[in-house]
């Protein structure tokens, strides 16, 4: 009988002790993983909920974003049918123009410029990588009195290059980005033994077939992570597209759609939200395309060199 209550003391005694043992267990994950998930869904929800209550607003049919507090309360593509009476879809071919041309011109400029600073040694280069260095520092948008009238002079010259033209505007967006890309790349490009070159060079190799047929593929992440930037800069610049561009039919979207919203009286915020989720459609895309290489990219061009 003695034998028998001591077992059962012993396996209560285990039992107690195994309970503690997952206390704390629990106790030690609360404290080292828990509250990152805790973390991790509030902004999860901060981040997400922003976009659902735009996508609430498209599909509601009343147009309004104070209406009701309940989301997708009334279900209807009324917004998006509207959007067909408008020039948005003219705008959203202007949008894809011009950053689509603003972004591959500042991946082939900026990865020559990145080129020649990495591989070739000359007089003034280290002043001339001050000067980018420092010039980048400004805002393209603190120039934008200076860009304005430089069009309207340009433009007296060759109209192409004047006010209300797209040419004369993806100029500016490659000015304004070529000093950070021109960086972006330039620590990449270091990161590529220059054996590579001159092994090229003694199989009769010209500059430019080694710089576009070995160097290019080689970096593909840096260009497409100053692509994937440069188009996201563009396609979401309001003051400098509302300066240069004045006439409607050359508006991009961000432009266009600024004027169903600027009035509160007349504001159509049902229709801007429909807009808005077409629009985000093309940078999503493209993001899902580029991400593999956006990690490495940003990494190697940014710490190596």
């Amino acid at each position: 009988m003695t034998q028998l209550s001591s077992a059962t003391t012993r396996e209560e005694r285990m039992r107690a002790i195994e309970q503690q043992r997952a206390a704390g267990r629990r106790r030690r994950w609360i404290l080292d993983v828990g509250w990152k998930y805790v973390l991790a869904l509030v902004i999860i929800f901060y981040a997400a909920f922003p976009l659902v209550y735009a996508l609430s607003a498209a599909f509601d049919r009343r147009g309004s974003l104070a209406g009701s507090a309940r989301l997708f309360n009334d279900v209807s593509i009324a917004n998006f049918e509207a959007l067909g009476s408008t020039l948005y879809w003219t705008w959203v071919v202007n949008t894809l123009v011009i950053c689509g041309t603003a972004a591959l011109g500042a991946v082939l400029m900026g990865s020559a410029a990145a080129y020649a600073f990495s591989r070739y040694r000359f007089k003034g280069r280290r002043t001339s990588l001050t000067a980018l260095l420092i010039i980048q520092m400004f805002p393209q948008t603190v120039a934008f009195v200076a860009v304005f009238l430089l069009l309207i002079a340009l433009g007296e010259v060759v109209p192409a290059l004047g006010v209300n033209s797209k040419i004369a505007l993806i100029c500016v967006y490659l000015g304004g980005a070529l000093g950070a890309n021109t960086f972006l790349m330039y620590g990449f490009f270091n990161t590529i033994p220059m054996e590579i070159d001159e092994a090229a060079k003694i199989d009769g190799a010209t500059h430019f077939q080694v710089f576009w047929k070995l160097i290019m593929p080689l970096v593909t992440p840096i260009l497409a992570v100053v692509g994937l930037l440069a188009f996201i800069s563009a396609f979401g610049d309001f003051i400098l597209a509302r300066i240069v561009l004045t006439s409607e039919s050359n508006w991009t979207l961000a432009v266009g759609m600024y004027q169903w919203v600027s009035n509160q009286l007349t504001s159509r915020w049902g229709l801007f939200a429909a807009g808005s989720v077409i629009a985000a459609l093309p940078i999503l895309v493209l993001f899902l395309s580029l991400q593999r290489y956006i990690v490495g990219g940003l990494a190697s061009g940014s710490v190596k060199g």
